[in-house]
């Protein structure tokens, strides 16, 4: 995300758009333009619901955003994820819809029309398929502020942990403080099925790290005003509150989900099953993304998830496991590959860093016996280029690094001892 420069918090001018900008504290900033409407509001005796709209800003006052089409948003993630292109295009809609809405809402043409519900997403998909990258490469596009937040980490208010308003100070710290700009983020919410209830079951003890924890991710999913503390921490009646609207907060989901595969099979008889027409597939045939896509909210309510939690989440996007062929694709050919971030790494100490075919092939492999996903790539080259980096005024002089599989093959050998 761009450092973005200081902005008024009523009309959202920034500091180049304005004559003064004057700023308080916790970096609460206001115009000149703003205090003179103020000044003229409280000597007019105006009411304060009036005062409001009247600081509000005209539609010719709002700077115009230029909102990239869903294909323009595939586009771009395509540079930095490869495959998933189904939940790329899923993605992409459900953002350019998120963003529309938002947008759109304040034109005068249609803010006296039908309201619009946001449509947060549900990630499902095996580790390191993507996941997390998606949202982070989207949000950075966009320019807008993103905050990542485990689910683990979470427990219901009053408990030792972090409270549920926290991730919503991350988002705010993450936008520098401006409320503005917080209230239009995007927020990924990681490991959410690691907060699943054991059984569909209500629970009859406390849950507080679990189903309490969805309790208390209801309203800001759906949208509310939640008094946060700035700076993090619990709340504490002498310090000041920040209230944030969640009403436009975009947030995405993601989990693993390990067996919620046998949850589907079990509903649409995937493989196996009784009769003389039922189809009868082996484990090696099956292939987990293709399960998944058919995942239905009832199968994540059987899962653990709260019903009224999965109404929160309409859009499920589910994520394929990546074979060899992808995660060669993810070491060589994004604009951020592994391979061209070693290299230029490298290159730094000026070494020119190449890797063979059969190395990369090797280390592919290596990382499909981990079952680590795309996040295994970069465990195992580190390890391979560990003793080159240690000892890098060595090949300094050399000034040419060949990675070939005979040495990859050395590595992981040597690690398994």
């Amino acid at each position: 995300m761009k450092k973005k420069s200081p902005s008024c918090n009523f009309c959202g001018a920034s500091i180049e758009e304005v004559e003064r900008l004057l700023t308080g504290p916790d970096s609460v900033a206001i115009c000149n333009k703003c205090i003179q409407a103020c000044h003229k509001l409280i000597s007019s005796g105006k009411s304060e619901k009036q005062a409001t709209d009247s600081l509000q800003p005209t539609q010719n006052e709002q700077a115009e955003v230029y909102l990239p089409s869903p294909s323009e948003l595939k586009k771009h993630l395509d540079k930095f994820v490869i495959g998933q292109d189904n939940a790329k295009i899923a993605l992409c809609v459900a953002v350019y819809n998120h963003y529309k809405r938002l947008y759109s809402g304040n034109s005068k043409k249609f803010s006296n029309e039908v309201e619009i519900d946001k449509s947060n997403v549900l990630f499902v998909g095996p580790t390191g398929s993507g996941k997390t990258l998606l949202a982070q490469t989207l949000a950075r596009f966009l320019q807008v502020p993103f905050a990542i937040t485990d689910a683990t980490v979470l427990t219901e208010a009053g408990y030792v942990g972090e409270d549920v308003d926290s991730i919503l100070v991350r988002l705010f710290q993450a936008a520098e403080y401006n409320v503005q700009a917080t209230e239009k983020g995007i927020i990924f919410i990681d490991e959410l099925d690691k907060i699943a209830r054991k059984s569909a079951n209500p629970s009859i003890t406390r849950d507080v790290s679990g189903e309490g924890v969805q309790q208390g991710l209801l309203k800001i999913l759906e949208g509310t005003i939640a008094a946060i503390q700035p700076k993090g921490g619990r709340k504490h009646p002498e310090q000041p509150l920040v209230h944030i609207n969640t009403r436009n907060i975009l947030f995405i989901c993601g989990g693993a989900f390990e067996t919620l595969d046998k949850v589907i099979s079990r509903r649409v008889n995937s493989y196996g099953g009784m009769g003389f027409g039922a189809e009868v597939l082996s484990k090696n045939e099956i292939k987990i993304g293709e399960i998944l896509s058919k995942c239905e909210p009832e199968d994540l309510i059987s899962y653990g998830l709260l019903p009224e939690l999965v109404g929160r989440l309409p859009v499920i996007v589910s994520l394929n496991e990546l074979d060899e062929a992808a995660l060669l694709s993810i070491l060589t050919e994004p604009q951020n590959s592994l391979v061209k971030q070693y290299t230029k790494l490298f290159a730094m100490d000026g070494i020119e860093l190449s890797f063979t075919e059969d190395a990369l092939n090797a280390i592919v492999k290596k990382t499909i016996e981990q079952k680590t996903g795309a996040r295994g790539l970069r465990t195992v080259i580190e390890k391979i280029l560990m003793p080159y980096m240690f000892e890098v005024s060595k090949y300094r002089e050399q000034a040419v690094l060949k990675i070939d599989s005979n040495i990859v093959e050395a590595a992981i050998a040597k690690n398994k001892r």
